[in-house]
């Protein structure tokens, strides 16, 4: 029996490996069958990811609720009473927030995205009449652009022809069944809602049960490894995640506030910009700054000036009061790896990535970092980075006996 058995977990593992290897060939070396059937499913999975979405985001919420209102002298209502009225409580301030932001500035900011829209002429007279002053006082930068012009009007032409109005058709196909796709999204994030209300209230039956599959599936000591790495990564996305969404939300409130006591020119859309922007680590502020700044400056230049000089001041609050009291140090990497994610995360997953590296990488560095001490203190060396600064391990007694001063 142990003889089939053996024979069994072979066959089993060359099954394994050959379904690996033609699963990499298909996905790398062929336009993939299997990325395409796995985008279906996730666009039919798509109210679940939106429910797990917004459970994960409410939970801290319901928990709040659970605890400081629930909970009197040590005494405590029924569990299910107890989780349904933090339920309702969760939505009821989620759909007041909502209400009062959307009353407040949705308005404001169909009345600025209309004004932009009957600007566009004069805007577009101001940039034409600065580019004509600047070719006409520097003949010089004129010669030049006309060169390059003539140089590169071929490959310019071409790529008008064979990208840009090929992407151009894309986008009015799309704007014409956009009506579609967006009923199709409010379908979706409505029974993501009704998703995330069942996740929510039975999320430690959700939790006990996935954690009886990986003991079940997986042995005793990796089972313990991967739930405690789990638990971590939790721990980091909950609190980066959570609290930059948080932080850009406010960021954007008291932009829109500022910018309206200001008076800059298309201050809700401004706002919006810097919020959505904000949620992006290192180069948020700027990537928020420089349109916003920019269309201030086609309406009123002076003002342009003044808003940058606030952006620096609202930046500098943000990175040095408002930030650190609600991210603290979540991530727990330095902010050279920080860039490095951004920069990667962004690279390979564009805006999405910029915002979800940071954790991400953080996430493989705690890994790291665990599998780098559990293996030095298996072979007895010592776990403190100080004591590599040398080419080699430094032991404490080694350290003690090169600061213990000479004697005669």
């Amino acid at each position: 029996m142990k003889k089939d058995n053996h024979y069994f977990a072979w066959g089993l593992t060359a099954v394994a490996v050959v379904c690996t290897v033609l699963l990499f060939y298909d996905v790398v070396f062929r336009t993939s069958i299997v990325l395409e059937y796995m985008g279906k499913l996730l666009g039919v999975l798509a109210p679940v990811l939106y429910g797990c979405a917004i459970a994960y985001l409410l939970s801290p919420v319901v928990n709040w609720f659970e605890r400081a209102i629930f909970r009197h002298g040590g005494r405590r209502a029924p569990a299910k009473w107890v989780r349904a009225a933090s339920l309702a409580l969760t939505w009821v301030v989620v759909a007041a927030l909502l209400y009062g932001l959307l009353s407040i500035l949705a308005p404001e900011l169909y009345r600025s995205v209309m004004l932009l829209v009957g600007n566009a002429q004069n805007y577009y007279n101001t940039v034409y009449n600065w580019v004509m002053h600047l070719m006409e006082s520097n003949p010089e930068i004129a010669a030049k652009a006309t060169e390059l012009i003539n140089e590169y009007y071929t490959d310019a032409l071409t790529w008008l022809n064979n990208n840009l109005m090929p992407q151009l058709q894309n986008a009015v196909q799309a704007f014409t069944g956009g009506l579609l796709g967006v009923l199709a999204f409010l379908k979706n994030l409505l029974l993501g809602v009704i998703v995330s209300i069942y996740l929510m209230g039975s999320k430690e039956g959700f939790a006990a049960a996935s954690c009886k599959l990986c003991y079940t599936l997986l042995p005793e000591g990796w089972a313990a490894w991967l739930i405690r790495g789990v638990k971590a990564a939790d721990n980091i996305f909950s609190g980066f995640v959570r609290g930059k969404l948080l932080d850009s939300l406010i960021i954007g409130i008291i932009c829109f506030f500022c910018s309206s006591f200001f008076e800059f020119p298309y201050a809700p859309l401004v706002s919006v910009v810097v919020g959505v922007t904000n949620v992006i680590p290192f180069f948020g502020p700027f990537l928020g700054a420089i349109p916003s700044a920019f269309l201030i400056l086609l309406d009123t230049p002076i003002k342009s000036l003044y808003f940058i000089f606030f952006i620096l001041v609202l930046q500098q609050f943000d990175g040095n009061i408002l930030g650190p009291k609600i991210l603290g140090n979540s991530t727990g990497i330095s902010g050279f790896w920080v860039m490095v994610a951004i920069l990667v995360g962004g690279g390979l997953w564009g805006i999405v990535g910029m915002f979800l590296g940071v954790p991400l990488f953080a996430c493989i560095y705690t890994a790291v970092r665990s599998f780098s001490t559990y293996w030095l203190r298996k072979k007895g060396l010592p776990v403190d980075t100080a004591s590599y600064s040398t080419h080699g391990p430094m032991w404490p007694e080694d350290q003690a006996a090169l600061e213990k001063p000479e004697t005669k």
